[in-house]
């Protein structure tokens, strides 16, 4: 038989989606399931969006520019602009999703067995990404009872060889909600400066940040232009994550002109999606203003009941709409599988990612849980009922 090859083996699944066998045979069952696990907004998508798609004179359905139609790259920078960021429209790639923006981006600036460095809990895709690439993941770890602040620098230049071609964030932070604070975007500026190395910022959740802060973006930062890589995504801005839209945005004209390689030969972003996702930029702040307030109030419902479990320990995300949970359990991916294959709570039970997937340190995380509060408030009052009972009949 053929044999599959080491780096296939070596593909992580995916803890957000890989129980997805066991809350399907339960909803067969007759059980409610609460999709906790994965961060699918419940959202609106905007009305202009849908109807750019639906209400369009297309007669051919023709590809797009590799780099995404010069129309959107425009409209996006003007968006940037309102968010202090100041970019053109040859700064910007648009990509199938902020996925294939990662890829992208660690195809151009990394070779088999170079290394990026990654404050963990992170993104569970970017150990795929990596490992596609045949990239290592050099994890600095950060910790809950900290709020996953970013680690010390001094742990961050330890890490440092001369294969290390990157630091890699994710502002604010999935699983972890964590907004990075000016003083440090400020740290990680000086620290890729003095090593030459490149910045990438996963900002895809840059609207959504809480209690009056303020998002800081890498490319608003003078010094940095030939260093920093934004990743975006329309996905969870416009809940639009079935549009598969993102993009790469950079200064470094010798990155942008590897990557639109990489662009030119997957062909082109999807057209329709490239429509909707212009249109979308039509928004009015309004929309976000009342997004912004709902998952707000969310996290807050969220972490006051979370609280109320006896041996929980929970941090306090500042943005995106996840939040990491320790529980009284050995192991969270155990737990996780026994909730949707073997208990339920009046017909219902939920569906959360084992957070041991957001780690590449073995042993990491093992009792954590990230939780996306993408639910209204009434459902997440009863997810965390539904916890609390199972976790008491689990460890008993």
């Amino acid at each position: 038989m053929p044999s599959i090859s080491n780096k296939g083996n070596s593909m992580p699944q995916s803890p957000i989606r890989k129980l997805v066998p066991f809350a399907e045979a339960a909803k067969k069952n007759g059980t409610k399931v609460f999709h906790l696990n994965i961060g699918q907004p419940d959202i609106k998508t905007p009305q202009v969006a849908l109807d750019a798609v639906k209400n369009n004179a297309i007669k051919v359905l023709s590809y797009a520019r590799s780099e995404g139609s010069e129309e959107y790259r425009n409209k996006l920078a003007n968006y940037y602009a309102k968010n202090d960021i100041h970019v053109a429209a040859n700064n910007i790639i648009a990509t199938t999703g902020g996925s294939e923006a990662l890829l992208f981006t660690i195809g151009s600036i990394t070779d088999p067995g170079d290394e990026i460095i990654i404050p963990e809990p992170f993104y569970a895709n970017y150990n795929g990404f990596s490992t596609a690439s045949g990239v290592n993941v050099v994890p600095v770890i950060s910790k809950i009872e900290n709020n996953f602040a970013l680690p010390a620098i001094e742990d961050f230049e330890k890490l440092i060889t001369p294969k290390t071609k990157a630091i890699l964030i994710c502002n604010p932070g999935n699983p972890t909600g964590y907004l990075y604070s000016k003083e440090e975007i400020e740290k990680l500026k000086q620290i890729v400066l003095k090593h030459d190395l490149f910045l990438i910022a996963d900002e895809v959740y840059r609207e959504f940040a809480y209690d009056g802060e303020k998002h800081n973006s890498v490319m608003a930062l003078e010094g940095l232009e030939q260093h920093a890589i934004m990743i975006d995504s329309v996905s969870k801005r416009y809940s639009m994550c079935g549009a598969r839209i993102g993009c790469i945005v950079s200064k470094n004209e010798n990155f942008i002109n590897t990557a639109i390689k990489f662009a030119q030969a997957r062909l082109s972003p999807p057209t329709y999606a490239l429509l909707a996702s212009e249109a979308a930029l039509d928004t009015p702040q309004s929309y976000f203003d009342e997004v912004i307030e709902e998952y707000q109030e969310r996290r807050d419902t969220l972490i006051s009941e979370l609280q109320k479990i006896d041996g929980v320990k929970v941090a306090n995300p500042k943005g995106a709409f996840y939040c990491i949970a320790e529980l009284p359990v050995d192991n969270s991916e155990d737990f996780a599988q026994w909730i949707l294959e073997k208990f339920n709570h009046n017909n219902e039970t939920v569906m959360v990612a084992p957070a041991g997937g957001f780690y590449s340190t073995k042993g990491e995380g093992k009792n954590q849980v990230r939780i996306a509060y993408v639910l209204n408030k009434a459902d997440l009052k009863r997810c965390v009922e539904i916890l609390k009972v199972a976790l008491q009949q689990y460890n008993n």
